[in-house]
Formats: C-alpha cells, sequence, structure tokens
C-alpha cells in the first residue's frame, strides 16, 4: 500500500515539474517574442524619425533597387540601345528611299519635289551629325592633377576635389563636368561638351518625325486601306478554296511586293508618331530647363534650395517662382527683396545664346541651321561670364 502511495507521489511530482517546465518554456517564448517585437518597433521608428525625412527621402529609398539596377543594366545594355536606334532610324530612311521616293518622284510636282528632298536630306545630315558627336564626344571630366583644380565640394566616391556643376554618375564610375544624365541611348553620359550634341539631335529627330508623319498621313491611310482589304479577299479566297480541287485554287490577289510596300508605309508612320509622342515631350522638358539656365540635376537641387531657404523666410514664394527666367524684380519692400535665382542664368534668351554658342548674329546660320563642331563657352571648371552676355546680372541669393 505504501509502496502505491509512494509511486503515485513520485508520478505527480514528475507532472507538476514537466507543467512547471512548459509554463517556463512557453513564457520564455513570449518573451522571446515580446523583445524581437520592441526591439523591431525600436529599428523602425530609428529609421523612419528624421527631422529631414519627407516624401522625397522616402521615395529615393523606395527606387534604391531600381537604381541599382539601371546602374549596373544600363552599362552593359548602351550598346544594344545604340545598335537599336542605329537600326530603326536606317530602316526608315530605307522605306523612304525605297518605297517613298519614287513615289514622291512619279506624283508630286516640281516644287513639292524640290522641298521634299532639301528639307529631307538637310534634316537627316543634322541627325547624323549630332548623334554621332553625342555619342563619341566626351562630355568631359576633371582633371587628373588635383593640385590645380579648384572645387567646391569633394566627391565621396572619387575622394578628389568637385568643380561647380559637376556631378558623379555611377554607370560610367566618374565625375563628369556639368552633368544633366547619363543616357542609355547614346551610351554616354550628356555633359558640358556634349550637351548641345544631344539636345540637337532631340529637336532634329523630332522635327524628322513629325515630318514624317504629317507627309505620310495620306500614304498611311491608303495603305492600311489596302491592308485591310488584302485581309477580307483573303478571307474569301480560302472559303472559294476550301470549295474547289487543289489545282483549281484561285492565284493570290496581291503579289508581296505590294503587300510589303503596304506593311512599311504603316510601319514608318506609326514608329514615327510615336517617336515624336515621346521625343517631343523629352525635347519640350530640355528646352525649359535649357531656358532657365539649368540641368536636370541641378533643378532638382535648385527646387530643393528655394524650398529650404522660403522655410527660413530668406525668399518669398511670389519672388522665386520665376527663378532664372528673367531679369524682373518684385516690389517689396528690401529685407524680402532676396530672390533665389540660378546663379548660372543670364535670362532665357542668353541662356539660349550661351548653350548653342551663338556669340554674332551669323552664328544662328553657321553653328545652329549646319553641322558645327564648335566648343562650348568655358572649360566647365569655371564658369565666367560668356562673351555673348552683354550686362552682368545683380548679384541675388542663390547656391
Amino acid at each position: 500500500m505504501r509502496s502505491r502511495q509512494r509511486m503515485f507521489a513520485a508520478v505527480m511530482r514528475l507532472l507538476l515539474k514537466c507543467l512547471r517546465l512548459g509554463r517556463r518554456r512557453r513564457f520564455k517564448l513570449v518573451r522571446q517574442v515580446e523583445q524581437l517585437w520592441y526591439y523591431g518597433h525600436l529599428c523602425l521608428r530609428s529609421l523612419l524619425y528624421n527631422s529631414f525625412t519627407n516624401g522625397d527621402v522616402v521615395l529615393d529609398s523606395l527606387f534604391e533597387p531600381v537604381y541599382w539596377l539601371v546602374d549596373h543594366v544600363t552599362r552593359w545594355f548602351g550598346v544594344v540601345f545604340v545598335a537599336l536606334v542605329i537600326g530603326l532610324t536606317s530602316s526608315i530612311v530605307a522605306i523612304v528611299y525605297i518605297c517613298l521616293l519614287p513615289l514622291i518622284l512619279q506624283t508630286y510636282t516640281p516644287a513639292w519635289i524640290c522641298w521634299h528632298l532639301a528639307y529631307g536630306h538637310w534634316n537627316l545630315i543634322m541627325i547624323v551629325f549630332h548623334y554621332y558627336m553625342a555619342i563619341t564626344t566626351s562630355p568631359g571630366h576633371p582633371p587628373q592633377a588635383k593640385n590645380d583644380l579648384t572645387g567646391v565640394s569633394i566627391c565621396r566616391k572619387c575622394i578628389a576635389p568637385k568643380p561647380a556643376r559637376t556631378h558623379h554618375c555611377s554607370i560610367c564610375n566618374r565625375c563628369v563636368l556639368k552633368m544633366d544624365h547619363h543616357c542609355p541611348w547614346l551610351n554616354n553620359c550628356v555633359g558640358h561638351y556634349n550637351h548641345r550634341y544631344f539636345f540637337s539631335f532631340c529637336l532634329f529627330m523630332t522635327m524628322g518625325c513629325i515630318y514624317c508623319s504629317i507627309s505620310g498621313w495620306e500614304m498611311f491611310r491608303d495603305a492600311y486601306t489596302a491592308i485591310e482589304r488584302m485581309k477580307l479577299l483573303e478571307k474569301e479566297r480560302l472559303q472559294v478554296a476550301a470549295n474547289q480541287t487543289y489545282y483549281q485554287t484561285p492565284p493570290p490577289t496581291f503579289s508581296f511586293r505590294q503587300r510589303a510596300f503596304h506593311k512599311s508605309v504603316v510601319y514608318l508612320w506609326v514608329l514615327c508618331s510615336s517617336v515624336a509622342l515621346a521625343l517631343g515631350a523629352l525635347t519640350l522638358w530640355h528646352a525649359a530647363l535649357i531656358t532657365r539656365g539649368e540641368t536636370s540635376i541641378e533643378r532638382h537641387i535648385n527646387r530643393k534650395e528655394r524650398q529650404r531657404l522660403q522655410k527660413k523666410g530668406k525668399v518669398s514664394a511670389a519672388c522665386s517662382m520665376g527663378a532664372g527666367w528673367g531679369r524682373a524684380t518684385c516690389d517689396v519692400p528690401f529685407p524680402v527683396l532676396q530672390v533665389f535665382r540660378n546663379p548660372y542664368s543670364y535670362g532665357s534668351w542668353d541662356n539660349w545664346k550661351v548653350f548653342l554658342g551663338v556669340d554674332m548674329p551669323r552664328h544662328w546660320l553657321t553653328r545652329v541651321l549646319l553641322p558645327s563642331p564648335h566648343l562650348p563657352h568655358g572649360t566647365g571648371l569655371s564658369w565666367d561670364l560668356p562673351p555673348c552676355v552683354m550686362e552682368q546680372r545683380a548679384p541675388l541669393l542663390a547656391i
């Protein structure tokens, strides 16, 4: 009897020990989960709690993987993009010479023939010249001799002095003078020495696409109607052939040459219209930046600086809205007369003259309307007053 009681007591003690261990393990697991939760919450708050954090910083952080992918993929796909541009442009030129030019010579009046030949070949020469120069011309880099270089900051990646308007390109892995952006369609950076070539290529390519879209509209309509008629007749021919023997099948209604001609015209018009819309929007965007004397990177920097100075009350919102567009001033008291203005802007008209390198009236013909390999003003290391700017602007608040 006593042995049974002892055995029962031992079993009960063992059960109690197991229950205690289970409770301890359960409480320990709960404590670990709570600690991990509090640790993650603290880390998240430490990352997000920042007086300088705003919507742009959050977007930049979210798009950081996209930036990394672009930096590493664009470096290898630049040659593919250049080959794609050359291939598409060559296909359009081939269609014009093989399909459209004989038709123009047969149906148009001599005046229209002269116009199409003159304008079309001039536009083609300007496109080829500026694209070749934009690809082969170096955008400009700071010199390797760092002792003779006056820098306004230090590049964190190159660990070298960085002149004004110079930025580091993560794809080229070098600092670029007056960097605007890295263009994969050029496989090159757009900077101080090839910015004019890049914009001129965009402008003349847009003009050429608009010219092809407008002049080929009637041909496109006729070709599209012919293709639809071909599809309808092909369907009827197959229905007739299904009710006949194999040696009584009628021949095809349209020849291969006719099909290729109509499809080539449709391809030309669709491609030119699409490129005109996309590239035209990009050209207008860069034209607005050139009018303000800014690059794509400087627009972002100037906007941030303008907002920062407005919060501090150093500039007025009314005056700073037109920064860089002209020489107008505001009728406000002297303490508020600080106007944020891009320091590299000389006014809308002078900005275009500086960008295009127009020093005298004849340069509008020799340097703008004709191919010209002239260099831009300055070396990209310092930004003195260009000779085409007649008067120096009054010093205003700027970065």
